[in-house]
Parts: structure tokens; sequence; C-alpha cells
């Protein structure tokens, strides 16, 4: 039987004072102990970043908005919700329309 486990790996870093306060305003109110509360706490961060970062690789046409929504973990519907909060443009043209056929194909199939 093999470990499924998943790994972990320590992370030590020093806060201000300030993110310390807000740290453990999260430890009281969600009532869990340290570790649990950073970690909530960067996984949220963490998926905020990549939603910033694939909406800024949209917005310079890097990428399509399935790439995007990809890149960021979320469906497309998320995405376009993400950019028209953000009050980026939608950039769907033909190319894009037939990169995501060609997606949606390629998932079928593979069904």
């Amino acid at each position: 039987m093999t470990n499924t486990k998943k790994k972990e790996e320590m992370v030590a870093s020093r806060v201000s004072s300030e993110i310390l306060e807000g740290l453990r305003k999260v430890e009281e109110v969600e009532q869990v102990d340290r570790s649990t509360a950073i970690r909530k706490i960067l996984y949220a961060g963490l998926k905020e970043w990549k939603l910033e970062h694939a909406a800024k690789l949209y917005r310079e046409n890097v990428v399509t908005m399935s790439r995007a929504a990809f890149e960021a973990g979320v469906t497309i519907w998320e995405m376009m919700d993400y950019l028209h909060a953000k009050k980026i443009p939608m950039q769907y043209d033909l190319e894009d329309l037939e990169h995501d056929l060609a997606e949606i194909k390629r998932l079928v199939s593979e069904r």
C-alpha cells in the first residue's frame, strides 16, 4: 500500500504586529489554532493572486478566456464574473471561440 498522504512543508515568516493582530482575530472568530488560521488565509490569498494574475494575462492578450480560467483554477463563468467585477473588457474573438470549441470537442472525446 502506498502512502497517499499529502506532503506538507514547514514555512516560517516574520510578520508585522498589525498582521499578527489580524491573525489573532481570525483564530478567535474561526475558533481554530494558529496553523489552521494561517493556512486558511494563505489559501484565500493564493486564490485571489491566481485570479489577479490570470486577469492580467487575459487583459494583456497573453491568454484566452479559457486559459485564464484554467490558470486561476476556476470555471470560465467564474473568470468572466471576476473580469466583469474588475471592469476588464471581454476580448473574445473568433479565434477564442474556435479554441474553446476545439477544447470542448477534445474533452468530450476523452469521455
